[in-house]
């Protein structure tokens, strides 16, 4: 058997071919019968490989969303000190499959004054963008469907025609409510894009390449390597980055685009049954993607804290490869989560005010600091690490103390107006 097989799949080599004619000419044609290998084209075998890659996805990533949902029921019930569901399945773990099954066979209903056919397509424009952006995920060494050259860039693009399908469902669905959720979602996605891109443009500057591929293995070399505590701007980035994928997404305390208090429930007030349910599927995806990005982009991606030491005669990652991946994935998304749980919702103009007057400058700040770092540093070295170590630490320390005497401040009470 070709050697691809202990390679892993989805690895690309010199050559031009990519993973698919490669695995096609070297795995599965050898396979075939010498009468069908005859009559079988290396184009029949790359489209049937890309399909079943596809299926693969459309039956397992959607299997995310019904974990996440699920946890995220969990931690708010550990939030709010009460149980959570318990009934369905043991310790209510097959609750969320109910639900799935119960919005199967609730009524798919269409607004009579509504646009049907933008209607019925939102969801899908949604969906698909949604799941396509996984295409460009490096999950692991091995585990990586296309390694775009320019693989950030891809992401950046598909994840901006979401915001084309929430506007056509609050549009189609007649109701200003979802008009006005859809305006906002709008105005939120695009606004938070800015600040969001130019975090990434600092790690992009660093690593010199588009390629999520490149910029993990860029981080190889342990946790001292990871873009995070690269520089002191790249620090900053990360959270920019961070909080700015929080509004992308639409969770709390960024989800204006529903606040259910004023809007009802947001663009997709109006869908039910499983078109409704797949708005509710892509946004926990979106969650897993943003956290998977970050994940890529600043805390190594599959690269371990420790990726050196050797254990049992082998190589031993300690938070590497793809279990490490999923664990710093899930811990972001459980950040998500534990902020919708704790923080209340902002206003509009303090989402704005956030973007506009604070991130979008700070962002711009960063890139201007990582190109003097990389005059200063042309090449990453353990003094420049520490260094950057040394400055981040400084400043969370003074911001610690800031934090504290603000908080330790007590309010000084307002006269009457009487």
């Amino acid at each position: 058997m070709p050697d691809i097989l202990s390679q892993g799949f989805f690895v690309q080599d010199a050559a031009p071919r990519n993973w698919a004619e490669q695995f096609v000419r070297d795995v599965l044609m050898p396979m075939l019968p010498e009468s069908m290998a005859a009559h079988f084209s290396v184009e029949l075998g790359m489209v049937l490989v890309m399909l079943g890659c596809a299926g693969i996805f459309v039956a397992v990533v959607p299997l995310l969303p019904l974990v996440l949902v699920l946890a995220e029921r969990k931690v708010a019930a550990r939030f709010q000190n009460r149980t959570g569901p318990m009934r369905v399945g043991p310790w209510g773990l097959l609750q969320t499959l109910a639900d799935g099954v119960k919005l199967l066979f609730k009524e798919d209903y269409i607004p009579p004054q509504g646009d049907k056919l933008l209607f019925l397509l939102a969801p899908y424009v949604i969906f698909t963008c949604s799941f396509a952006v996984f295409a460009a995920i490096p999950f692991g060494q091995n585990i990586l469907v296309s390694n775009f050259n320019i693989g950030i860039f891809y992401i950046m693009a598909i994840s901006s025609v979401i915001v084309m399908g929430v506007i056509m469902a609050g549009w189609s669905s007649n109701s200003k409510w979802s008009l006005l959720g859809s305006l906002r979602s709008a105005a939120q996605i695009v606004s938070y894009e800015i600040p969001l891109g130019l975090s990434i443009l600092t790690v992009v500057m660093l690593v010199e390449s588009l390629s999520m591929e490149a910029i993990v293995a860029n981080q190889a070399g342990g946790i001292s390597d990871w873009l995070i505590f690269r520089t002191p701007f790249t620090f900053f980035a990360f959270f920019i980055f961070f909080i700015s994928s929080i509004a992308e997404v639409n969770r709390t305390p960024f989800d204006l685009p529903e606040a259910e208090s004023e809007i009802v429930a947001g663009f997709h007030t109006e869908y039910s049954g499983m078109r409704f349910a797949l708005f509710f599927i892509a946004e926990y995806a979106n969650m897993f993607a943003v956290s998977a990005i970050a994940v890529t982009l600043f805390l190594g991606g599959w690269e371990g804290i420790l990726p050196d030491l050797a254990v049992f005669g082998g190589g031993f990652d300690i938070l590497g490869g793809l279990p490490g991946f999923v664990i710093k994935t899930m811990g972001l998304v459980f950040l998500m989560m534990w902020l919708r749980w704790t923080l209340p919702r902002l206003r509009v103009d303090q989402l704005m005010n956030l973007c506009w007057k604070y991130f979008i400058p700070i962002a711009f700040f960063n890139i201007l600091g990582t190109g003097i770092w990389g005059l200063i540093f042309p090449e990453d070295t353990p003094l420049s690490t520490g260094i950057s170590i040394a400055i981040i630490s400084i400043g969370l320390v003074q911001a610690y103390v800031f934090v504290g005497r603000r908080l330790g401040q007590k309010s000084q009470p307002q006269p009457s107006s009487a």
